[in-house]
């Protein structure tokens, strides 16, 4: 596997990662499964390879310090260089709570592993990442996480009031620009990406979207080419608004 371009997933034993996971893999990569569960992670692996796709387990829970660390060192001894970190791990809790009735520890939750999850996992990578030369960091936002879109009442995002998800995202779109400032001059790329409404267990398979479609964003993200942009904000239809 080393002797291919590696990326790491994580969140990726179901849903929208799963599916990045597989585009990445079949566009020649050797795809690290970043998975918090083991069993659920070896499952999916093993429905990887049977597809005949390169694939390998990596627990992390980018909710903890220790291991995410841990991941980080283990990853460091398998390869020389991480080309694609892809930050999709996410969660939504109590998503009909009004946010003047949102308990506190259900916002710190969020945040540990929507926001603080990408932070601490891309600071523990960034070492591999700059020994790529040409990496990609992906960010998975959302569209509730566009300041201009849950306040335009043409749009579907609007009429969503998730207090904990939706500024975890925001914030994450801020974060997004600020390591893409830090990276760029190692060649490094970072970008946000807002993968529609996407059937998953996130939203309890409402979404109008496969998770395969909703990975489409994701995965060109993160096959940029070197001319292609960095700090910025995509999804299906292009550009997003902050």
């Amino acid at each position: 596997m080393n002797d291919k371009r590696q990326a790491l997933v994580t969140g990726a034993n179901k849903g929208i990662g799963l599916a990045i996971a597989r585009g990445l893999a079949q566009a020649g990569m050797s795809v690290w499964l970043g998975v918090r569960d083991r069993s659920r992670g070896e499952e999916a692996v093993q429905k990887l390879r049977s597809e005949g796709l390169a694939v390998r387990l990596l627990e992390i829970d980018v909710a903890d310090d220790g291991s995410v660390q841990r991941a980080a060192e283990t990853l460091g001894k398998e390869i020389g260089a991480l080309h694609v970190l892809v930050n999709n791990a996410g969660v939504i809790i109590a998503p009909a709570t009004p946010p003047s009735e949102v308990p506190l520890d259900d916002l710190k939750a969020t945040y540990e592993v929507n926001l603080y999850g990408p932070v601490r996992v891309t600071q523990a990578f960034v070492p591999l990442l700059k020994a790529a030369g040409d990496a990609r960091v992906v960010m998975m936002s959302s569209g509730v996480g566009s300041l201009t879109l849950i306040t335009d009442p043409t749009s579907i995002y609007s009429s969503v009031n998730f207090l904990a998800y939706t500024s975890s995202k925001v914030a994450l779109n801020a974060v997004t620009v600020s390591f893409a400032k830090e990276l760029a001059p190692f060649g490094i790329k970072v970008n946000a990406v807002e993968p529609g409404h996407v059937q998953t267990d996130l939203n309890g398979n409402t979404g109008v979207l496969t998770p395969d479609e909703g990975a489409v964003t994701a995965i060109s993200m993160a096959l940029l080419g070197q001319d292609g942009p960095t700090g910025g904000f995509f999804g299906s239809h292009g550009r997003q608004p902050w």
